[in-house]
């Protein structure tokens, strides 16, 4: 029986790998309808738990939280099958797009996708704000949170706004039961590897002039030190591999990082294709290899942080203050969900961009009134580009 219901898990994340577009806050909607509502994997007040969690952590959120998942169903083998069958669609996607950068240089043929994508990320705020804000305390984070992350972006709003949310309701640990306290039992030996990998490779990456293992540590530091996602992420690779090393051109990388957020899966699948682009001028199976080292650099970071706190995890909850946290940091994350969709509807409307404006309050209406699959809405808006 165990066996069974660990290769459903590993199908239903097959199916979310392929179908789950728009980010972080649009992932945790979809597995709370597949993992909670449809499987019963745990409770959505467990889910929502890991997410918090994770979201503290730098790197991938939804890859260390359908990790974690995976870790929790059936231990660290689970978890590493799982992390493969999440990263693989969008890995592999991104690295054929990078082998056929020629037939991508149009990006009208994804002008659709982004319109569609914030449209998303506004319905999964809506939808989870309704599930984890219970007060005006809550709908107060979840505005200082939002015009916070909107007027000062940097990497370190997403960590600042979750610890400032969680503190502010952690002063309501009385509304919490006690529990028996255990002494903590610390498992150090992820966290010692996850530095230690640092410093390793941060020494061989000054030593060496082989390509391969330069980028593996470019990428394994971006994955040890970026909060937020994506869209945190995206900014900072460009300013290294487009301006400052001048490893990859413009157009290439705006192209690829559309691409990126109009594909189902982790957004930090960029690195893929941008390691394709950096071995461009060796054989296929050197692009090959690059293409492996941005994927492994970019999520091992992640893995290791997120196994050495979900085995501490269980301790940390006998304290009420941790507890009573959640609830501020799940208000700040919402808050952090809307900036995002703010920050691109801004251009939107300064470029009085009608095509935008209408797709987003399409897709807005299809998602609140209609069962359409997602999918089905991201292949409308590709079909939609080809034709326009």
């Amino acid at each position: 029986m165990k066996k069974i219901r660990r290769l459903l898990f590993l199908q239903d994340v097959l199916i979310l790998a392929c179908t789950s577009f728009g980010g972080p806050q649009v992932h945790l909607a979809m597995f709370i309808d597949r993992f909670v509502k449809k499987r019963n994997y745990l409770t959505e007040a467990e889910l929502l738990e890991l997410q918090a969690l994770c979201g503290f952590l730098p790197g991938p959120t939804s890859t260390q939280t359908i990790t974690a998942l995976g870790y929790k169903i059936g231990g660290p083998n689970l978890a590493y099958l799982t992390l493969l069958v999440w990263i693989t669609p969008a890995v592999t996607i991104m690295t054929v797009a990078a082998f056929g950068m020629t037939y991508l240089r149009n990006r009208e043929i994804i002008r659709f996708i982004q319109p569609i994508g914030v449209a998303f990320i506004i319905h999964a705020g809506f939808v989870l704000g309704n599930k984890v804000i219970k007060n005006a305390s809550g709908v107060i984070l979840m505005v200082v949170a939002s015009g916070f992350a909107f007027y000062f972006q940097s990497p370190w709003v997403c960590p600042i706004s979750l610890i400032i949310g969680g503190t502010f309701t952690a002063f309501n640990y009385k509304d919490y039961p006690h529990q028996t306290k255990h002494k903590m039992v610390i498992p150090w030996a992820n966290f010692n590897l996850f530095w230690l990998f640092l410093l390793f490779l941060a020494g061989l990456g000054h030593f060496t002039d082989y390509e391969p293992i330069r980028l593996f540590e470019n990428f394994y530091r971006n994955g040890s030190l970026v909060f937020g996602g994506g869209q945190v992420l995206a900014p900072i690779l460009y300013t290294e591999f487009v301006e400052f090393k001048e490893l990859v051109r413009a157009d290439d990388f705006l192209t690829g990082m559309a691409l990126s957020q109009a594909l189902p899966g982790p957004v930090f699948a960029l690195t893929s294709y941008l390691g394709t682009l950096v071995m461009k001028d060796g054989t296929w199976w050197e692009q090959l290899l690059g293409s492996a080292v941005g994927a492994a650099g970019i999520f091992l970071p992640g893995t290791f942080l997120i196994f050495f706190v979900y085995r501490i995890w269980g301790q940390l909850k006998q304290y009420r203050g941790i507890r009573a946290s959640l609830d501020g940091i799940n208000a700040a994350s919402i808050g952090l969900t809307l900036a995002a969709a703010i920050t691109f509807i801004v251009p939107m409307v300064k470029q009085v961009d009608v095509v935008g404006l209408v797709t987003v309050i399409g897709t807005l209406l299809i998602l609140q009134f209609t069962k359409v699959p997602s999918f089905l809405i991201f292949l409308g808006g590709l079909i939609l580009g080809f034709i326009f």
